[in-house]
């Protein structure tokens, strides 16, 4: 069995110091998953198997960015189509796919009294988005808000029955959903486990692309399993962006390595050439947010995790 000692440690002195509670960790060495379960849900409960958590954007790559993959190898959808082609409700027609799946749309994501909008008004706002001429990467959950609304016109069907029959039933992840759920590790002390974090994601509920999906580290685990193997992932390490960023489809590139982050303390990182991955599971939103100290932290943990597999037995 491979030594992740030193990823262990980083974990086990980030939950000393308060930066989240708990954490359940999946590693995968090229042969067998290992799993680590770390400190507490809340300060009482330990961390144990079978939990489920808030993705955040995570939920970007399990659904949207996994449908776009076999839409694209299937040919129902064209990387340089502009996406009112599939979508005309978007007022913008100069927006392509590869813009959208790339963050380097040009979308400004600023909406007015977004918080007061009813889930109607959140969509007709998302479709009247400005887009500026200029058009370096941007990180943006209208940008996959818009791929999800674009995947339900094509499929007649909402994304949650969407996700369910084209990506969750085929894979065998029985775990996964739409939140609220009723039973989950909370995001936020006070606020009970199962509720959205993200704003949006509250009101857009089925809708949402960016944001909204409940999993569990056994379901994931699945998951990466068919982007390690299938043939719709094969391709990932090629850069698709044409911004100051390099990006695969829906994900972060990073050399051979795909990444996504989550708001809630959440990533998945997959080295498909090696055969190597990790994910991780937690909720550094529930004492504190701190966001800018925790991309510091959580990246320094992201390139721990990158060394020790890279050098983990064969």
């Amino acid at each position: 069995m491979t030594n992740f000692k030193q990823t262990l440690s980083r974990i086990t002195d980030y939950i000393k110091a308060d930066i989240f509670p708990g954490a359940s960790l999946a590693l995968y060495d090229g042969q067998d998953w290992q799993e680590h379960y770390l400190g507490t849900q809340d300060g009482k409960h330990p961390v144990v198997p079978g939990l489920t958590y808030d993705l955040a954007s995570v939920s970007k790559v399990v659904g949207v960015g996994t449908l776009c993959l076999f839409y694209l190898q299937e040919g129902k959808v064209d990387l340089d189509e502009k996406l009112s082609t599939y979508y005309p409700a978007v007022a913008d027609k100069t927006l392509t796919l590869r813009q959208l799946l790339s963050h380097s749309s040009g979308i400004d994501p600023f909406i007015p009294n977004r918080d007061a909008l009813d889930q109607e008004g959140l969509i007709a706002a998302i479709n009247a988005i400005k887009v500026k001429a200029d058009k370096p990467f941007l990180y943006t959950d209208i940008n996959f808000i818009l791929l999800g609304l674009m995947l339900e016109k094509l499929s007649g069907q909402t994304l949650d029955k969407l996700f369910d029959s084209e990506i969750f039933q085929p894979f065998g992840m029985s775990e996964t959903q739409f939140g609220p759920v009723d039973l989950a590790v909370p995001t936020v002390e006070g606020i009970p486990g199962g509720t959205v974090h993200d704003p949006k994601a509250r009101v857009l509920k089925e809708h949402t692309g960016s944001a909204g999906l409940f999993s569990t580290l056994k379901d994931l685990e699945i998951y990466v399993d068919h982007y390690l193997t299938a043939d719709f992932a094969k391709n990932m390490t090629q850069n698709i962006s044409q911004s100051n960023k390099e990006r695969s489809v829906a994900w972060d590139l990073q050399g051979d390595w795909i990444l996504h982050t989550g708001y809630t303390g959440t990533f998945v990182l997959i080295n498909i050439p090696a055969q190597r991955a990790a994910i991780f599971l937690s909720n550094r939103t529930y004492y504190k947010d701190e966001r800018a100290q925790w991309i510091k932290d959580r990246d320094a943990l992201i390139e721990i995790m990158k060394e020790e597999l890279v050098h983990s037995d064969k």
